[in-house]
């Protein structure tokens, strides 16, 4: 009889190169858990995206919402096309959907140099670099999504929203993440990014921030307004730990913690909240590069890794944690080793390459 643990995944490869890294995501995790064992995953694929909407009129059906409903994770490609859009002018955004229909309120975002991405920065401590950035999903300025006023075609309005619950579990949720990440080489900290020497509603975000960091004395707390944030992301990258955030700040700022490390295709992330999560690369879908075999799939990969690692935590499986960070170590050696250069990164690797590099490491770990 088996002991395998297993698990169902919806995928929603979705729009333009993400039907292509999340083959290559898919390449991965196949040979991850045949070479590693303890798990097995099940992998339903589901059509969703602008695509979906431009040829039926819904860009996510009732089919693809139960089996994401259903499903022990889902893992999501890229969505959005920059010609289909709603009347509004707003783009389809499926993944956004998901975010609040299941109450997806931690935005993880890890940002490394040692994932193989080209520094940005000539200081050498550019090689340290390794944070996480957490953005609340669910709520800040994103609240008011399809909520919108325009009034009368002279005044436009949007309102951010902050509320004491979901800040309360963002906050645990983010030192929590910086507990796991404790070691003697982390500075081990929370910094909390906000703008609360203007708007009260981000003053409120910074009281239950302080309220939460004093139960958890053990982690320094740090305080930074969002333009010196943005400032010190370029001046002192590698002094931070673990970084939460409002929503549309976090969006932008996990933008540009990217660019300090090689760019969008090297971004993995996940939206997470107390019973389900949703993992996929951070960059959009690309439709100038279909098809050519250029898209990197580095990120797509990680975010795969990110889900055994929460698969592992959440149900006790020990194989899964295990093949999470055999993935992040086969991506390290590639990259290393210099032999792959994705397109991104100046080289003529393509997805296919890079994939098959990966799970070659993969199998090699597997002897020593």
């Amino acid at each position: 009889m088996s002991t395998e643990k297993a698990f169902h995944i919806c995928v929603l490869p979705g729009d333009g190169i993400g039907v292509e890294v999340t083959a290559a995501a898919a390449a991965v995790l196949e040979a991850t858990q045949t070479y590693s064992g303890g798990f097995a995953l099940t992998l339903e694929h589901h059509v969703a995206g602008a695509g979906a909407y431009r040829e039926t009129g819904i860009a996510m059906s009732d089919e693809a919402w139960r089996a994401a409903e259903d499903a022990d994770a889902i893992f999501l490609g890229a969505m959005g096309l920059p010609d289909i859009r709603f009347d509004d002018g707003t783009e389809i955004a499926p993944q956004l959907d998901l975010r609040f229909k299941f109450n997806l309120y931690a935005g993880v975002r890890p940002v490394s140099a040692k994932r193989g991405g080209a520094r940005m920065l000539s200081d050498p401590r550019a090689e340290n670099i390794d944070f996480v950035l957490v953005r609340e999903s669910t709520e800040g300025l994103f609240a008011s999504r399809g909520k919108g006023e325009v009034l009368g075609d002279r005044e436009a309005r949007d309102t951010m929203v902050i509320t004491r619950q979901t800040s309360e579990r963002l906050f645990a949720f983010a030192f929590d993440q910086a507990r796991r990440r404790k070691t003697s080489s982390h500075c081990n900290k929370v910094t909390l990014v906000d703008k609360s020497n203007v708007f009260v509603s981000m003053a409120f975000f910074r009281k239950v921030f302080d309220e939460v960091a004093g139960t958890n004395p053990e982690i320094d707390a740090e305080r930074v307004y969002i333009d010196a944030c943005a400032l010190d992301f370029i001046r002192r990258p590698w002094d931070f730990d673990v970084v939460v955030t409002e929503n549309m700040f976090g969006d932008i700022l996990s933008d540009l913690a990217a660019g300090l490390v090689g760019g969008m295709g090297f971004a993995p992330s996940a939206d997470i909240g107390d019973e389900r999560a949703v993992f996929q690369p951070a960059h959009g879908s690309a439709p100038d590069i279909v098809g050519s075999g250029r898209a990197n799939p580095t990120a797509a990969i990680l975010s795969a890794a990110m889900m055994l690692d929460w698969l592992g935590h959440r149900h006790g499986v020990s194989q899964c944690l295990d093949a999470a960070k055999l993935i992040d170590k086969a991506v390290e050696e590639v990259f290393f080793d210099g032999q792959v250069r994705t397109y991104d990164m100046g080289g003529t690797s393509s997805t296919a390459d890079l994939t098959d590099a990966v799970i070659e490491k993969i199998k090699g770990s597997q002897g020593k």
